[in-house]
């Protein structure tokens, strides 16, 4: 049996934003009860150095959505980075997820060889489709779930591995 480029991609982005969701939805439950104000958490950090919770949730958003449209041919929806509430960043998820599950597998499958290119601040990247897939977005979204996780478990939320990778 083979996998799809579809189902590599759609299936496993979303099911990444959806568990992004649930975890940040225990973060924000937690901070209330511990009278944390939105703000102070969404600006969380590891470090001083890394992004914080929004940019990670964000990103992780933009990975996914960008990523999707660019293995069917698309020109990219963009999303404004104006979140300043969780529940903004819940409507950015959701967006995210109902953006990327609007793609077909006629639209993505093929796309393996698919030529594309990255203007990034060091220079531009280039890919083939699959390459792209899973050599770049599905790191890069997992990176910041991951990000995102570890800022909410650090700021205190009970939260494991389970609520990571979800549950079916």
């Amino acid at each position: 049996m083979t996998l799809s480029m579809y189902q590599a991609a759609v299936p496993v982005a979303a099911r990444a934003l959806d568990n992004l969701a649930a975890v940040l939805r225990k973060g924000h439950a937690h901070a209330q009860s511990k009278g944390v104000e939105d703000a102070t958490l969404l600006q969380t950090r590891l470090i001083p150095d890394m992004l914080p919770l929004v940019k990670q949730v964000q990103i992780a958003c933009d990975m996914a959505t960008r990523g999707v449209a660019r293995l069917a041919g698309a020109e990219p929806a963009s999303f404004e980075d104006n979140e300043v509430t969780f529940e903004q960043l819940y409507g950015r998820i959701e967006r995210a997820i109902a953006y990327i599950k609007g793609f077909t597998a006629e639209q993505i499958d093929g796309s393996e060889s698919r030529a594309i290119h990255l203007k990034m601040r060091n220079g531009e990247m280039h890919f083939q489709g699959q390459d792209y897939l899973l050599g770049f977005v599905l790191p890069n979204l997992y990176f910041h779930c991951t990000t995102a996780y570890n800022i909410l478990r650090e700021a205190g939320t009970d939260i494991g591995k389970q609520d990571f990778i979800g549950r079916d």
